[in-house]
């Protein structure tokens, strides 16, 4: 991927004295008597010197904790037996609710046209009340409680609600399939289950009721289930198997003050799972500890975020990024959340939104602004915008036709800050930054207190060559454990099995001379035609070049002469895959990147296939076309995208 040594953008010295990642050098420097010049001077420290920098978060981010810990960090034998915080005891949900001023803390919308907007006086006494409901219905610390739910104020609400008690919190969205649900929440046998009747997507309303019983009958941990509806019709609660109750039926009493529950710092906070596309999903428990300290340093320090802004991440509830978002309460923000299509009713409404409720951090997958430029999109000429500071992107690389058309289309001033990490460290090891510029195709920097390098196949560092992003040292967002896992075997194959006692975190990349990361795709799906190890996103850059195409799918096909490279592309509607055109498409790959990279084949597809949270699946198609046993579809949002792959003869082309 193209980077660029000229800046697309550069902080104001005003903006950069008055970020709060300034303030925090400037407080390390006087607390422990440095002399740290910036940004660059200051992560060397955070990673060579780990319990000074993560007791420098702790107290900077004040830390609602009922016991501070004396211990700060105990490296273990293997790097995921480090302890953090020993004696530490704090809850997770009172930190997020430090806040209880009439201030919007959730501003809620639909593509339906619903609003909805609660303070944070009505978010604590809305929390308190469920609680106190969940508490009546035998909730402990331990327990889990589950949610399949969309993005609405309701599912923030049960969460914070569980985790004051200690409780361990999980969801699936709206639009997971029973198998779906079941692969996932059977694993973890829930104790209550929060659900809606219904969701609707680009104006359609899909009912749930039907699938939702069979959940039911299919977890006998359940004991309870609480039903969030849609419309003002409600379902007849007497029609489920364990007991049932709505929404509004669990706020009858409220506790002015929660006894918000003091746990250790490990205590488990959230169940997240992998994709599932090979086996079942995997079940990563988070602790509430190191989510707070790590979404504290990314939203506050990385994010620039303060009190006053307004915050806005396309998300369902299943993806980190819901995760992320949510810890924003506790720095006092005004959180955005959105329920349906992104591009509905109008392909502008999330611009539409930007001027609307004045938000300033705006944050999507990548493959939304390809999108936007692919619908033609040009917001600085029909928008406001002038609120909008920052722009966050993740989920996949972002292009860099997309900087581009971020700077040219939507707004000159703003920072573009792409980041990257996932749902096994439930944040990420490269962000954006306040004071540092952004130049183009680039992650602006790695994320303090991550001891991020690039190792060659031989586990050697290196820079500005290609590799794999490993995390040399421990940091306190690791998963706890996975759950059925109890001698770690399965935490251990994951991220420890390429380099002993290294993190390997999957994704292939290159540190550049910038102090900043290119993506180049998953480690496990790259390609090697002819024995050159290349990233599929280099192919997309340069195919992303053609109007005609919408998306597109590159994987490698094995035959007994090598690795040939397959590309499959989405056409626009009424553009034929001309042979002119795959022409043009081979020369621009050959051009700007090499031989090696020019696909054998391009074929059109009528659609490829993705996870639910809207990213791109590679190995479900190679594994297809090169015949190898595919065990989970539930995982992703179009399974049926993979018939046309089942049925397709690549041997004979």
């Amino acid at each position: 991927m193209e980077s660029s040594s000229q800046p697309l953008w550069q902080p104001r010295d005003d903006a950069k004295a008055a970020s709060e990642m300034t303030r925090f050098l400037s407080y390390v420097n006087q607390y422990y008597g440095l002399l740290l010049r910036d940004y660059f001077d200051l992560h060397r420290w955070s990673v060579t010197y780990p319990e000074k920098f993560w007791q420098a978060i702790w107290a900077f981010m004040d830390v609602m904790a009922s016991h501070d810990a004396q211990t700060i960090y105990v490296p273990g034998a293997r790097m995921q037996e480090t302890q953090w915080f020993v004696e530490a005891r704090l809850n997770f949900a009172e930190n997020l609710l430090r806040y209880r001023d009439e201030k919007p803390a959730l501003i809620f919308r639909s593509e339906l046209g619903s609003t909805q907007i609660i303070s944070y006086s009505q978010l604590y006494q809305q929390v308190s009340a469920l609680a106190n409901w969940l508490r009546q219905a035998g909730v402990a610390a331990g327990d889990r409680v589950v949610g399949w739910l969309p993005n609405r104020p309701a599912t923030v609400i049960a969460m914070l609600a569980g985790a004051s008690l200690g409780a361990i919190w999980s969801a699936c969205s709206a639009d997971f399939g029973l198998q779906g649900l079941l692969d996932r929440f059977s694993q973890i046998e829930p104790k209550i289950l929060f659900a809606m009747d219904a969701y609707s997507y680009s104006g359609k309303v899909m009912a749930r009721l039907e699938d939702l019983r069979a959940l039911q009958r299919q977890l006998p941990s359940l004991q309870h289930t609480v039903i969030v509806p849609l419309t003002d019709s409600l379902p007849d609660k007497n029609q489920f198997q364990t007991p049932a109750d709505y929404w509004q039926d669990c706020f009858s009493t409220t506790v002015d003050i929660i006894p918000f529950e003091q746990l250790p710092f490990n205590h488990p906070l959230y169940i997240l799972y992998s994709s599932g596309t090979t086996d079942k999903p995997k079940c990563m428990v988070h602790g509430a500890g190191g989510v707070l300290l790590q979404h504290l340093k990314e939203l506050r320090l990385h994010t620039d975020l303060k009190r006053e802004d307004t915050i806005f991440f396309y998300t369902t509830c299943a993806w980190m990024m819901w995760h992320w978002l949510i810890s924003s309460l506790a720095v006092g923000a005004t959180v955005v959340l959105y329920e349906g299509n992104p591009f509905y009713p109008k392909k502008t409404r999330l611009f539409d939104l930007i001027d609307e409720l004045g938000i300033t951090v705006l944050g999507a997958g990548a493959k939304l602004i390809e999108l936007a430029k692919k619908y033609g999109l040009q917001p600085r000429t029909t928008h406001s915008l002038t609120t909008l500071r920052t722009i966050l992107t993740t989920g996949s690389p972002l292009l860099p036709e997309s900087f581009d058309y971020i700077y040219q289309e939507i707004k000159t001033e703003v920072c573009v800050s792409s980041i990257s990490g996932g749902s096994d460290i439930i944040s990420c090891f490269a962000l954006g930054n306040p004071i540092l510029p952004v130049y183009r195709g680039e992650l602006q920097c790695l994320g303090l207190g991550m001891d991020v390098k690039v190792f060659n196949p031989q586990g050697q560092a290196v820079i500005e060559e290609k590799g794999e992003l490993v995390c040399a040292t421990p940091f306190p967002s690791m998963p706890v454990y996975f759950w059925n896992d109890p001698n770690g075997e399965k935490y251990q194959r994951a991220y420890f099995d390429r380099f002993p006692n290294v993190w390997t975190h999957g994704d292939y990349v290159q540190l550049t001379e910038h102090g900043g990361l290119i993506i180049y795709g998953r480690s496990d799906a790259t390609i090697k035609p002819g024995g050159v190890r290349i990233g599929a996103a280099e192919i997309y850059q340069q195919v992303a070049k053609f109007p005609e195409i919408l998306d597109c799918l590159a994987v490698g096909q094995t035959r007994p002469q090598g690795e040939r490279i397959i590309l499959f592309v989405v056409m626009r509607e009424g553009q034929p895959l001309t042979e002119e055109l795959i022409a043009a498409i081979k020369t621009t790959i050959r051009k700007n990147t090499s031989p090696h990279h020019v696909p054998a084949k391009i074929i059109s597809a009528p659609d490829l296939p993705r996870t639910l949270n809207g990213k791109l699946m590679e190995i479900p198609v190679k594994k297809i076309i090169n015949h190898q046993p595919l065990a989970q579809t539930e995982a992703l949002a179009n399974p049926r995208s993979l018939e046309f792959f089942q049925h397709l003869n690549l041997d004979d082309l």
